[in-house]
């Protein structure tokens, strides 16, 4: 039996071949789940109905889970788009001591697509750029 907050297998194997530098994409309901990333990426399905789960509650057990050190975020590729992006506000408030970069949502598509994503956990976020990249960190001395 596990301590800590994650049980889910097959997503604990992944973690653990990822190391410092890794990244881990936590993919919103409309993301290219299969074609967005590069084709090494293990695809963590976890996308059981529109909602559920949603990246909110991934990134809760996971940032439990492993050291992060930096999250990215996806925005609109025009400036003036008016979209208001909350997801955004609850990952700044969930890793208050994160550096957070932003990245426009093409570039964003050609990130994920890099060879350093090693995971994309698919979510059922139904919410407008509600994609997080995640860089994994060093655990740190009595961790």
């Amino acid at each position: 039996m596990l301590y800590g907050p994650m049980t889910h297998p097959q997503l604990l194997r992944a973690l653990a071949a990822a190391g410092h530098g890794s990244k881990i994409l936590i993919a919103d309901g409309n993301y290219p789940h299969t074609t967005g990333v590069n084709e090494l990426c293990e695809l963590v399905s976890l996308n059981l109905a529109p909602g559920l789960l949603d990246v909110n509650q991934v990134l809760d057990v996971l940032k439990r889970t492993i050291p992060i050190e930096k999250a990215e975020i996806m925005v609109p590729e025009d400036d003036n788009d008016p979209i208001v992006i909350d997801a955004h506000d609850d990952y700044r408030a969930a890793l208050p001591d994160v550096e957070f970069g932003e990245i426009k949502r093409w570039a964003f598509y050609d990130a994920a697509r890099s060879g350093d994503v090693g995971i994309i956990i698919a979510t059922g976020d139904q919410r407008l750029y509600a994609n997080l990249l995640l860089t994994v960190g060093v655990r740190q001395p009595g961790e």
